[in-house]
């Protein structure tokens, strides 16, 4: 990260190396290597100009990880940065996912959407980006580190849908 998102976004971090090693830490006392996490944008923002330390840091996180490309993942032409692209994702990094967790679909992105697909059939979206300063809305939620319930910690499906009202889906 850079030290000018300490400045941007309140955080409880007195330096950019401790928010990234709290981060790192958070990240595995939750993820076992097995687990599968899923990243929803702006991996490394300005660790991109320094790729020994972003591949560093992605070797110490647990779990098998997905990316879905945000913002600051992109070159000026929309590409996919290079160290990003490098390293071992269990999958191309993609703009958007679809998965299936809780028994229900799941649509992923960094970016909020007003719909999304099998929106109306109990699907739930989560985004990143907005720091929290977008609202919850029905079944779509801010899954960012820096959202209070999520609180610099990769969280469950159930933890992150345990205050909706999720619909039946059998």
């Amino acid at each position: 990260m850079h030290e000018r998102l300490l400045e941007m976004q309140p955080r409880p971090f007195l330096s950019i190396e401790e928010h990234d090693e709290h981060i790192v830490s958070s990240w595995n006392s939750a993820v076992r290597d097995e687990d599968i996490v899923y990243h929803l944008g702006d991996f490394g923002f300005a660790l991109l100009r320094n790729a020994d330390r972003i591949r560093e840091i992605f070797g110490r996180l647990r779990g098998r990880k997905y990316l879905v490309i945000g913002n600051h993942d992109v070159d000026k032409r929309g590409n996919l940065h290079p160290i990003l692209a490098a390293l071992d994702w269990a999958a191309r990094p993609e703009h958007a996912l679809r998965t299936r967790d809780g028994g229900r679909d799941v649509y992923l992105s960094h970016y909020a959407a007003r719909t999304w697909p099998s929106q109306h059939h109990g699907a739930v979206h989560f985004y990143g980006h907005s720091h929290g300063r977008l609202p919850s809305h029905g079944l779509s939620r801010d899954v960012g580190v820096d959202v209070e319930d999520v609180g610099f910690t990769p969280r469950t499906f159930a933890e992150l849908t345990a205050k909706m009202e999720l619909p039946d889906v059998r």
